[in-house]
């Protein structure tokens, strides 16, 4: 945990905030998701690279979180942002949608420095700022509010010296929050804030203001499981989305995020969906673990035949170790290397008679490519994933094949350890990330601790 008594200065030093309010009706809220803007890149197997590269350091992060309560992602310019207001007036921001952590935070004040943050479309001279002197309703989070502890943990009390453990009143700020994940960091201080949409306004929202960042151009808005996220915070009883198709490029399109947090939402049912439970692992010693969505996988099957996964992938073992998550923050689905090793050998085996493209495999970090050029057809085994309560996920074949270049050569868009950086055995084993999540309809039914999914042409 990171404190710099710099940043204490470029706020307004306001009176502290305590209470939360609940999501006050039962009407959903609906946003829009939109595809966050990719990098462009001189041939295709470089944007595949790329896309590798930052799913495997995405899950090397979510693997082994550093030593704080909530991790965050990187842009890996194949996530989906969304824009949400904070403030009086409200001040609006295109956030990144990240399932696989908690806190939201935002770019903070013109002071706001990013390091290491020039990426091609996204330059730090573009980026939007929250200013908390500009809002009436901008209040820095006490030392002694309890909020405090859901982002820098149970023990933070240790660090309020200049508290009076007999007194609640105390002039103290919460510290600073220093947060290292993937490939990149921010830095900041704990604010209070109203949450603003069209219809509802969520007062004493809890928010990062970020004062400094490496490779984090924009803010994330997180949906973990955190008592600090905001499903946590407004109290949803469910959210859904449906993720548009990856264009990898700067074409418009979005589709909805849909809150839903009143006294009868949860109960009501959504039709045709398969339903899976949550479960939460409360083996690790790691408490970032507990904010992940966790899955009760019971096979992968290739068209057809059982894939020999060892069950210790699927599920975490006495360790907390092992598992799967969702996380619509990571593009490419991770598999630890010796189960990604006998899904990628049996797609090998069902597709012998294809060509294989060597050349591409080894540009793109991608495995196994299959060169169709002269193909009049060309035949993909189904993978389907199969969870407890008989659940299947049935991928559409453009969620794990996806064509590369002059549509001569398809690779499968699956990533595992040692491709980039080195094996890291410790956290999830299998993680579910956004480019398989691709035209499904999911809902995170929290009140019913399950997911619900069903196929879907999203828009």
């Amino acid at each position: 945990m990171a404190s710099s008594p710099s940043l204490l200065p470029l706020i307004s030093l306001l009176t502290l905030a305590v209470s939360l309010s609940p999501l006050p009706t039962a009407a959903a809220i609906t946003l829009a998701l939109s595809p966050v803007p990719k990098p462009q890149f001189t041939n295709p197997w470089q944007k595949l690279n790329h896309l590798a590269a930052s799913s495997l350091t995405r899950a090397h992060h979510l693997k082994k979180p550093s030593l704080t309560k909530t991790p965050l992602s990187p842009h890996s310019y194949g996530g989906y942002s969304v824009s949400l207001s904070f403030g009086t007036p409200p001040q609006t921001l295109s956030l990144l949608m990240d399932t696989g952590s908690s806190l939201v935070w935002v770019p903070c004040t013109h002071r706001y420095f990013c390091s290491r943050c020039d990426f091609p479309n996204l330059s730090p001279a573009n980026t939007s700022f929250f200013i908390p002197k500009l809002s009436s309703s901008a209040k820095i989070l006490g030392c002694k509010n309890p909020k405090c502890v859901w982002v820098l943990g149970s023990d933070i009390q240790s660090h309020c010296t200049d508290c009076d453990p007999k007194s609640e009143n105390c002039t103290q700020i919460c510290p600073a929050y220093g947060i290292q994940y993937g490939s990149g960091s921010t830095s900041g201080i704990l604010l209070s804030e109203t949450l603003d949409f069209p219809d509802k306004t969520v007062e004493d929202f809890v928010i990062g203001c970020s004062i400094f960042s490496i490779r984090q151009p924009s803010g994330i808005a997180g949906f973990g499981r955190g008592s600090e996220s905001l499903p946590g915070q407004m109290g949803l009883k469910k959210f859904s989305y449906c993720l548009v198709s990856h264009r990898f490029d700067d074409t418009a399109a979005s589709s909805d995020l849909v809150l839903a947090g009143g006294s009868d939402s949860g109960e009501r049912k959504t039709q045709n969906l398969s339903y899976t439970p949550f479960f939460t692992n409360k083996l690790s010693s790691n408490s970032a673990f507990q904010e992940y969505y966790y899955l009760h996988l019971r096979k992968i099957t290739v068209g057809g035949r059982r894939v020999k996964v060892p069950y210790r992938f699927l599920v975490p073992g006495t360790d907390g170790h092992g598992g799967t998550i969702l996380d619509s923050g990571t593009t490419f689905t991770f598999l630890a290397r010796e189960a990604f090793e006998v899904v990628a050998q049996e797609f090998e085996n069902q597709m012998a008679h294809y060509i294989r493209a060597a050349d591409v495999e080894n540009q793109s970090g991608l495995r196994p490519c299959f060169n169709i050029s002269g193909e009049k057809s060309f035949l993909f085994p189904e993978f389907v994933f199969h969870f407890k309560g008989g659940a299947k996920m049935s991928l559409p074949v453009a969620d794990y094949f996806s064509f590369v270049g002059d549509s001569s050569t398809v690779c499968m868009t699956l990533v595992t350890d040692g491709v980039v950086g080195p094996e890291i055995a410790a956290g999830p084993s299998i993680i579910l990330g956004n480019f398989q999540q691709q035209n499904f309809y999911l809902e995170y039914d929290l009140e019913n601790e399950r997911l619900g999914f069903r196929k879907q042409i999203c828009k």
